[in-house]
Formats: structure tokens, C-alpha cells, sequence
């Protein structure tokens, strides 16, 4: 027979106490789950908007390149 963590503790008391521990972290293992997926799909709305932000960055960049060169005003 194992000793009990607390003298007047019983075998049953220790169970319904490990038992009470077990479901807590299950529960805070289920939050940070769900957390997690939330997180993902935020970094995923992200990445999609930096690649439409990026090409359309490249786009104006490109039509920029055929701008007329910058020659000095007439007053100089």
C-alpha cells in the first residue's frame, strides 16, 4: 500500500483529486488547442493578403520602370 501525499488523505480522496487534475488539464489542452487552430487561421488570412499585397506592390513596381526619366526643370 502506497502513502498517501497528504497523512489524512485516503486512497479515494487521492483519486478524485488526480482525476479533478487529469480534467483540468484536458480542458486547458482543448482551449490551447482551439486557440491554436484560431491563431492558424489568422496566420493563414495573412499570408494571403501579404501575396495579393506583394504582387500588386510588383505590378504598380513594373509599370513605374516606364516612367519618363527625371530630367532638371528649365529654371536650373
Amino acid at each position: 500500500m502506497t502513502m498517501p501525499d497528504r497523512p489524512d488523505e485516503t486512497e479515494a480522496d487521492r483519486l478524485a483529486r488526480l482525476e479533478e487534475h487529469v480534467a483540468h488539464q484536458a480542458n486547458t489542452i482543448e482551449e490551447l488547442s482551439d486557440q491554436l487552430a484560431e491563431q492558424w487561421r489568422v496566420v493563414e488570412q495573412l499570408r494571403s493578403k501579404l501575396d495579393r499585397l506583394t504582387e500588386r506592390f510588383l505590378a504598380l513596381e513594373e509599370g513605374s520602370l516606364d516612367a519618363p526619366a527625371i530630367t532638371r526643370p528649365p529654371h536650373y
